[in-house]
């Protein structure tokens, strides 16, 4: 691939504008158009960065452009995917597939070669939650048997969002699954889950919980404890620890700055990154360079359609779980 890869960006909101970015920054990527519902959207975007706007149509059927980026609402995802692998693009695709379960599987069973298709799980790509992978799997710790997951965000998202994402498991939960089943390398055999609205009343008031707990067990008895909270005061707070029979691994998280202040009264230190977009801003341009060097090396994807199943199965079963007590 000598010329550089062309790429049509679906979707002009706030994840979109980081693709944007990350494509236009690649040294071997073009943006080359951007199509959004709402056109001042494209056309600000498309012109910040050089490209044309175009219909998503238009963009998915172009034989110039070899490669789409879907950030559109959640429930166009699998119906673009389908049509822009029909049209030999290449694909990357915010998660979840879809809301509904059955429709991500009908969509597994469309794509002819669902390792193409990159899932948008941008935590794989972490800096710090790859190089605890790597150590794990290097045996450091040996066996590890109780992973455990810390997500808090700093505020809610805005309330018609939380009308239309599915649910906290679906929307929010839904990486730490996906880092779950990734750090132990298997889906689990079973998810219990529960939570309520505790931290914010218009969260349930949108039909939705602000807090919650799930534990993931597999096959041979390890486990996952996952804690969420949509709503903490001090940031974006991230970490996760994995036990094991030698030992433990750890990582925190990211602050806002490394300056600390030591004193007579004690010691005091920055808060963590106020949101994901500054705390995954690394993973987010990781995430796409790895897509491209997975295209340039005809090699499988890092995160594929079955791992997006995989996770929206997990959220499904959390969600049936609180639900019913299960």
């Amino acid at each position: 691939m000598n010329n550089p890869l062309r790429v049509g960006l679906l979707g002009a909101g706030r994840i979109g504008r980081v693709h944007a970015a990350n494509i236009a920054a690649h040294p071997e990527c073009a943006l080359a158009a951007v199509s959004d519902a709402a056109p001042q959207a494209a056309q600000q975007l498309a012109d910040q960065h050089g490209a044309a706007v175009a219909a998503t149509d238009a963009i998915i059927a172009d034989p110039a452009i070899d490669a789409v980026l879907i950030a559109t609402p959640t429930d166009t995802h699998a119906d673009l995917v389908e049509q822009a692998v029909g049209a030999n693009k290449a694909v990357m695709c915010e998660k979840p597939i879809d809301l509904d379960l059955q429709r991500a599987r009908d969509c597994l069973q469309a794509v002819a070669d669902p390792d193409a298709v990159m899932l948008a799980f941008n935590r794989r790509f972490d800096p710090d939650y790859r190089h605890l992978k790597e150590r794990f799997d290097a045996g450091e710790i040996g066996r590890g048997y109780m992973l455990t997951l810390t997500a808090y965000d700093p505020e809610p998202p805005p309330i018609p969002y939380l009308a239309s994402c599915g649910g906290l498991f679906r929307d929010m939960t839904i990486h730490d699954f996906d880092v779950a089943q990734w750090i132990f390398g298997e889906a689990p055999v079973s998810v219990s889950a529960t939570g309520g609205c505790i931290a914010d009343p218009a969260v349930g008031e949108a039909g939705d919980m602000d807090t919650a707990v799930s534990v993931l067990r597999f096959r041979d008895g390890r486990f996952a404890l996952i804690r969420n909270c949509r709503k903490v005061v001090y940031g974006h707070d991230q970490r996760i620890e994995l036990v094991g029979e030698k030992g433990a691994l750890h990582a925190g998280n990211v602050l806002e700055s490394t300056v600390q202040t030591w004193g007579e009264r004690g010691l005091a230190r920055a808060k963590p990154e106020h949101f994901f977009l500054q705390r995954y801003a690394n993973a987010y341009r990781l995430e796409w360079h790895a897509f491209v060097k997975a295209l340039k090396a005809g090699q499988p994807m890092p995160v594929t359609l079955r791992d997006g199943v995989s996770a929206l199965a997990i959220a499904e079963a959390a969600t049936r779980s609180a639900q019913t007590g299960k």
